[in-house]
């Protein structure tokens, strides 16, 4: 099976091993990931403003570029997820927007056809759920991690706008719940694991920030967890940075470790 990949800015620099070990594993479980060329800066964050069209076209044109390709798109930063597919959202339901975005893109100097939102936008984490599924990531586990408490961090920008990402749902999500236990591992449900980490705030207020993370991290930690997973650099970063009582890792990390195959990347 084949899909389009997104990667991002992020995991070309700071959060190397979440690139690396989705690629990895996707390789264990049938799936060719398909790097876009070209590809630039989703933009870091969706501007909801209408006239904002130029921030819009990194990824519009991502999409297009899926689109050729008669394949869906896939992304794993969840600051990229969020961006493309609220932009992709916009270009199908807006149609006053998705024109002037498909003048801007028209100039291009080797255009594509009109864009109006026909890619299907996937999270690594909906792959594995929707396209793998879950039963046969479990079958693919050669190393269960039996006796593991994990927590899930969704964060902020998995799951909202909830009408538009339809990701899972918003105050009770469960998909990487379901993903820690096809793991082999006991997921730790805690109160804060939706709520954000305040990473977008810590340039202008580091003290805000590092409440909002301590109080992540120590809500997790009381419940029982031992190790805290993410699909978000900024997130992981945030958490880190201001002190978190136990480790956090990227959610592919653990797969790698579960499917074998982080010992083998690791040596490389």
């Amino acid at each position: 099976m084949k899909v389009s990949y997104f990667p991002g800015c992020t995991l070309r620099t700071k959060a190397k091993d979440l690139d690396f070990y989705a690629r990895k594993c996707a390789e264990i479980l049938g799936i060719e990931m398909c790097e876009l060329k070209n590809w630039q800066c989703c933009g870091g964050v969706f501007i909801s403003a209408k006239n904002d069209v130029a921030s819009k076209l990194p990824s519009v044109r991502a999409l297009a570029a899926a689109r050729d390709e008669a394949q869906p798109l896939v992304t794993v930063c969840s600051a990229c997820h969020n961006v493309i597919k609220q932009t992709n959202h916009a270009m199908s339901t807006n149609e006053e927007f998705a024109s002037k975005v498909n003048l801007y893109m028209a100039q291009d100097k080797n255009p594509t056809e009109p864009y109006h939102g026909e890619t299907e936008v996937y999270h690594y984490l909906e792959m594995l759920r929707d396209m793998v599924g879950f039963d046969k990531i479990k079958e693919a586990v050669v190393k269960p991690l039996t006796g593991k408490k994990v927590a899930a961090y969704y964060g902020c920008m998995l799951l909202r706008p909830g009408k538009v990402m339809n990701f899972d749902d918003v105050e009770n999500p469960r998909i990487m719940e379901d993903f820690i236990t096809a793991l082999g591992a006991e997921p730790v449900v805690y109160a804060q694991r939706n709520e954000c980490c305040g990473g977008y705030v810590a340039l202008e207020d580091a003290a805000s920030a590092k409440k909002k993370s301590n109080a992540v991290s120590e809500s997790a930690s009381k419940h029982g967890a031992e190790i805290m997973v993410t699909a978000c650099p900024l997130c992981k970063y945030n958490l880190v940075k201001n002190g978190s009582e136990i480790p956090v890792v990227y959610f592919t990390e653990l797969l790698a470790e579960a499917l074998g195959v982080k010992e083998d990347t690791n040596a490389e």
